[in-house]
């Protein structure tokens, strides 16, 4: 399984699977933030959105998920003020210049960026800014993967793990995935010769049956990752219970306020309740995730579901698998 969706746009583009000897079968797992955010958190932005006193801030692939009754694109078409901005700076800027408007960042990501954000709350505190808020839909990747290893629905001998979060958190997390579960782990850039090489290493790994973490992109990442983001990190938000799209509820996968930043949370600020939601009719974005299914198999895919008209994240996101296979594999 290929974790990261930077991965899987990789693999289909470059044709890897078509020169794979048989036998070996690649997957895509929950490595793509826009395609795991849940139905019911999308569904929130949008509500927030709704609010003649708030600009919704976010990134460019969030816009065009469908939520139960529309997208962030779509209410903007309605008329709210819905943003695309290409880092949480931004969206701290057009606070500073709307003094009279509540601007929301829809906060949505993996250990690699979520680093950024904190650093911007940490400004924004600073700076004594009092209309900037921030959702807190961050992902953390380790727990998905172990929900993943855990439930044995996908038959995985080895991931191919993501070269971005493990700048930020180092291989050593990655051990746990090895000894408890006995997975074969191999930390990649994402150059097609890097993707061809962590394979090489695995398939090696399973063959002499063992179950180790090695790091092919030695270029950027090391065992401890990068202390410094980290701490910046840690020091704004904490580990929490968090919704995943096709994996549900799992315990402290996300990030929350710690209680010193707390008036930073849109959630508390708008008194936002996690409610659930169901992901749209037919779609399998869920199932594909997981690892247990591919786009072909789903019954939208094409035909009700293509880029034009996307019914799931999976096909609307640059790193979304149905996207990446509608693109490249014919």
């Amino acid at each position: 399984m290929e974790v990261c969706g930077t991965h899987t746009m990789e693999i289909a583009r470059s044709g890897i699977k078509k020169i794979l000897p048989e036998g070996i079968r690649l997957i895509s797992g929950p490595g793509c933030p826009v395609c795991v955010t849940a139905q019911g958190d999308i569904d929130r932005a949008i509500e927030l959105s709704q609010k003649k006193d708030v600009i919704i801030a976010t990134f460019g692939d969030m816009m065009r998920v469908p939520g139960t009754k529309a997208s962030l694109e779509g209410m903007r078409r309605r008329g709210s003020s819905v943003r695309i901005v290409y880092s949480c700076l931004d969206a701290l800027d057009i606070a500073k210049k709307n003094g009279d408007k509540n601007v929301v960042f829809m906060g949505v990501g993996f250990e690699t960026t979520s680093p950024t954000v904190a650093a911007t709350i940490l400004k924004a505190e600073a700076e004594k800014v009092r209309n900037f808020f921030v959702l807190p839909y961050f992902k953390l990747i380790f727990p998905a993967l172990e929900a993943i290893c855990y439930s044995k629905e996908a038959d995985i001998s080895g991931f191919i793990c993501p070269g971005h979060v493990s700048v930020i958190t180092g291989s050593a997390p990655y051990e746990k995935i090895a000894k408890l579960y006995k997975k074969s782990c191999v930390i990649t850039g994402f150059e097609t010769i890097d993707i061809l090489k962590g394979i090489e290493r695995l398939l090696r790994q399973i063959a002499s049956k063992k179950h180790d973490v090695e790091i092919e992109y030695k270029r950027a990442v090391t065992k401890e990752g990068n202390k410094a983001a980290r701490k910046i990190l840690n020091s704004v938000f904490e580990a929490g219970d968090s919704r995943w799209r096709g994996l549900g509820l799992i315990k402290k996968s996300g990030l929350k306020f710690r209680e010193k930043y707390g008036k930073f949370d849109a959630k508390r600020k708008f008194k936002l309740t996690g409610k659930s939601a169901p992901a749209p009719r037919g779609c399998i974005c869920g199932d594909i995730l997981r690892g247990i299914k591919e786009p072909p198999d789903c019954g939208l895919f094409k035909k009700t579901c293509t880029p034009q008209n996307p019914v799931g994240p999976c096909m609307v996101s640059s790193e979304g698998a149905c996207a990446a296979h509608y693109r490249y594999e014919k």
